[in-house]
């Protein structure tokens, strides 16, 4: 029954849905989404996304430095006090100034990493004032978005949702979509859009079980927990279409409900939330 119910909601809104997004994805540029072969972060779209991507780059350059010194120090103890050169091991049991220091060096380096981290954590978690206020709803297995304070809300569906392969149909779906059959599996029937520049927070809870709204290009990542709602916000800086996932293990098929946005000039904007009010009545 839940199945047959998935379906007859996914066809009844697919038609409308491709129709009414399509025109705004043929004008974007596919901005986040994986490379084949490449490694590291999607571009950085939003202040958050920069300031955690240096975060981890600067964790990155001291846990290195760190794993150098350890592996030097432990070639140089195996090579320098092995038993062919000392025979006769040493019988001190401790050194006072070594433990001293190797006690405050950590604290030190953890204290300087806590100096440029929480700051980071503190503005993800202060929400500010959103000039757009999106609740995302996290089903099995598909997004439920409402515009709060526009009257809009709509379903979102993964482009091809129940089907295992790419095939003609999906292809051609993804085409009127404005899509290629690259972006299968990252796309979905309607995206989220939002202006450039517009600071906007993200009401996050799931209908079923725990789901989680995650946008690596934008920084963001909030659990969706049945009967709490969380909070998240982003200020995207380019424009450009850009893909996330489910990031909660969810069931079946939690690999098959990406999210989709599309950031968007103002004005782009204005025309699309008109055409959005008549598809799309909350």
């Amino acid at each position: 029954m839940r199945l047959t119910n998935f379906v007859t909601k996914f066809a009844a809104v697919s038609g409308a849905a491709l129709a009414a997004t399509a025109g705004v994805a043929q004008e974007l540029e596919i901005v986040g989404a994986p490379v084949d072969g490449k490694m590291g972060f999607q571009p950085a779209a939003t202040e958050l996304a920069r300031d955690l991507q240096w975060l981890d780059g600067m964790v990155l350059g001291i846990i290195s430095v760190i794993t150098a010194l350890v592996v030097l120090l432990l070639a140089f103890v195996i090579v320098r006090y092995n038993r062919r050169i000392h025979p006769k091991p040493a019988t001190f049991t401790h050194n006072s100034p070594l433990e001293v220091a190797w006690t405050l060096v950590p604290i030190v380096i953890l204290v300087f990493i806590g100096a440029f981290s929480l700051p980071v954590l503190f503005k993800q978690q202060e929400i500010p004032q959103g000039d757009i206020v999106i609740k995302v709803t996290g089903h099995q297995w598909y997004w439920s978005y409402e515009y709060v304070d526009d009257a809009v809300a709509f379903d979102s569906f993964m482009i091809g949702s129940g089907e295992g392969n790419l095939n003609p149909t999906i292809s051609a779906e993804l085409a009127e979509a404005g899509y290629t059959d690259a972006e299968f599996k990252l796309a979905t029937d309607t995206a989220v859009v939002v202006p450039v520049g517009a600071v906007v927070v993200m009401q996050v809870t799931g209908a079923d079980v725990i789901h989680s709204w995650a946008m690596p290009a934008f920084g963001v990542k909030q659990d969706g927990v049945p009967g709490r709602l969380a909070q998240l916000w982003f200020a995207a800086e380019r424009e450009g279409i850009y893909f996330g996932q489910c990031s909660e293990l969810c069931g079946k098929d939690h690999a098959f409900m990406p999210i989709t946005v599309k950031v968007v000039s103002p004005e782009a904007y204005a025309e699309w939330l008109a055409t959005a009010k008549v598809e799309f009545p909350a």
